[in-house]
């Protein structure tokens, strides 16, 4: 079985905007809708498991995605997130299944990179799709001098999805609680520190990071919605106010 594991319970702080980024509506649609789409015609992906907040599910049920499993509460960090939703896997799921893990805020992932990830997994206990660096890379140790040059052959930009294994990887994670995994931000890095075999396979730039505001006119601009702001400076507005009449609170 083949699971994607969906995180979209970041707030959305470094966009300055109210609503949590993942559900800005782009084109009439949030931008989580773009990747669950992908998951769900995809015949690899068996289920979703998506890491959101409760006031937020109903949104993403309307979408109709038939592949979701079911929903799991996000953590203090991504990498708590993670765990949160390994663990609800677990549920349906057995060791050597397969998780695929991806940002909700990266709406235009293909079947290609996640095809790549699904293959290479077959004969390693994971895979992280990478771009090379293009530019010359410095070293600071201060961020204010130059510590040193390193090789850009030898350093790349890590991206989603990543692939893993699920038995190996969920022991890699829980053998860092409870503090370790405070500190952990890159969802390889457990992989990495408990000695398991990662492939890398090839990124895309097209799948970016949906972070700043530039991030989101970018990603606005390429699905044809370049005149227009409003539905992005102020999305599902019918939706927020159901959920305020219900006394709740969105997260800031």
């Amino acid at each position: 079985m083949n699971i994607a594991l969906v995180l979209a319970g970041g707030v959305g702080s470094r966009i300055g905007l109210q609503t949590p980024k993942q559900y800005l509506k782009v084109n009439g649609r949030p931008v989580i809708a773009w990747c669950l789409e992908v998951f769900e015609r995809m015949t690899e992906i068996d289920a979703i498991q998506i890491v959101a907040e409760k006031m937020w599910q109903p949104l993403i049920e309307e979408l109709g995605i038939k592949k979701i499993k079911g929903f799991s509460e996000p953590g203090s960090n991504r990498q708590l997130s993670i765990l949160h939703g390994l663990e609800d896997i677990y549920s349906y799921a057995q060791d050597r299944d397969v998780v695929v893990i991806h940002d909700a805020v990266r709406p235009l992932v293909t079947e290609k990179q996640i095809l790549s990830c699904l293959n290479a997994v077959k004969e390693y206990d994971g895979a992280v799709p990478v771009l090379p660096m293009k530019d010359t890379v410095y070293l600071s140790q201060d961020g204010r001098r130059i510590s040193s040059r390193l090789d850009r052959s030898c350093v790349y930009a890590g991206q989603a999805p990543e692939g893993f294994v699920l038995g190996p990887y969920y022991k890699a994670n829980i053998c860092l609680m409870p503090d370790r995994l405070l500190e952990i931000y890159g969802s390889a890095e457990p992989a990495v520190m408990a000695g398991l075999n990662l492939a890398l396979v090839d990124g895309d730039e097209r799948n970016f990071k949906i972070t700043t505001r530039d991030d989101l006119e970018r990603f606005r601009l390429i699905v044809g919605r370049s005149s227009k702001r409003d539905e992005a400076d102020a999305p599902c507005e019918r939706n927020m106010e159901e959920y305020e009449d219900k006394g709740m609170r969105i997260r800031k």
